[in-house]
């Protein structure tokens, strides 16, 4: 190859590689210029749907754009998982992402898309505990009471979830598996259909998602009886852990944004700065709007695009648990 030509292929590169630049900086300006839509596995009114919501409010204002939700239930959210890996990876589409991810990679076996290699994650929102609720119907007051009832009624007890593979679900089938307790799992497309059963009493036990649960326990509705993380909720303070009495025992619910992989960079980056620096200030603000009695409002802990891989990581190892067992 000659010096001319050489010099000139040089140019060339350095000519599509400013372009390439050119191209995602403009992007990044431009971005979004259509409507973003944000995919929940869950149907409308449950917790995920609920921080689903906040969040889209709050980026279609600081964004000027129009921010859509697209509810997608079914199969413990890998319907909306394997929609949202199909989906163009442009920026244009985004999945709310939780502990059900990690647990339905271990719960089946062939699924239509890899959710670690198709979905990139962008952000962390939010991590708070499950609690056990019981339709008053059922005698037990405290979670020894409802180990000796569910052991003296082996099968009876149907337990609710909002779908296979939901934190609920894994909640119930931990507790199932430490106590030996033979209860009936019954999932549902969703949080919100289970709790209108729950409280109409076709079944009589779930360990729900606290904002979801809360109002009802306050109302009377639902009777709580403990909570799954290792330390007492603030919203919850007089009522135990279920590890109060099942040592070992800690589960909890948190949700995440995640995109298409080979979304570009430059709109990842951009996703990440909004909600990594501005989210906390956003839910807490949509927070006590949701939950104005701050004698129940559930407690909250806001996450990072970080703490996305010790969750995920926990669950999967926690449903590698459950299936030897």
């Amino acid at each position: 190859m000659t010096a001319k030509k050489s010099g000139g292929l040089y140019a060339l590169t350095l000519w599509c590689i400013a372009a390439a630049m050119t191209a995602s900086a403009v992007r990044a300006e431009d971005y979004p210029a259509r409507v973003v839509k944000i995919v929940v596995p869950f149907p409308a009114g449950g917790a995920v749907d609920i921080v689903a919501r906040t969040l889209a409010d709050e980026l279609g204002k600081r964004w000027s754009a129009n921010i859509v939700i697209e509810n997608r239930p079914g199969a413990g959210g890998t319907i909306a998982a394997d929609a949202t890996a199909k989906a163009p990876a442009d920026g244009y589409t985004l999945l709310m992402v939780g502990g059900w991810n990690a647990i339905n990679a271990t719960l089946y076996e062939k699924l239509n898309f890899n959710f670690i290699s198709d979905i990139a994650p962008v952000a962390g929102i939010i991590r708070f505990p499950n609690v056990m609720v019981v339709n008053p119907s059922v005698p037990a007051k405290t979670v020894p009471e409802f180990i000796a009832y569910a052991k003296a009624n082996p099968g009876r007890l149907n337990m609710a979830s909002s779908g296979n593979g939901s934190t609920i679900h894994v909640s119930g089938e931990l507790f199932k598996m430490m106590t030996g307790v033979n209860m009936i799992h019954v999932p549902y497309r969703g949080g919100a259909p289970a709790l209108t059963d729950m409280i109409s009493g076709q079944v009589q036990v779930m360990f729900d998602n606290v904002p979801t649960s809360i109002e009802f326990i306050r109302a009377g509705k639902l009777r709580a009886l403990a909570v799954t993380t290792a330390t007492r909720s603030e919203v919850l303070p007089d009522l135990p852990t279920v590890a109060d009495f099942v040592p070992g025992y800690e589960a909890s619910a948190w949700y995440g944004v995640g995109v298409p992989k080979g979304t570009p960079d430059d709109i990842i980056k951009m996703t990440v700065w909004i909600t990594d620096r501005s989210l906390r200030e956003i839910m807490n603000r949509h927070w006590v709007a949701m939950f104005p009695d701050p004698h129940s409002r559930p407690a909250r802990h806001t996450l990072t695009s970080r703490d996305f891989t010790a969750p995920m990581q926990i669950q999967c190892d926690l449903m590698g648990v459950l299936g030897e067992g």
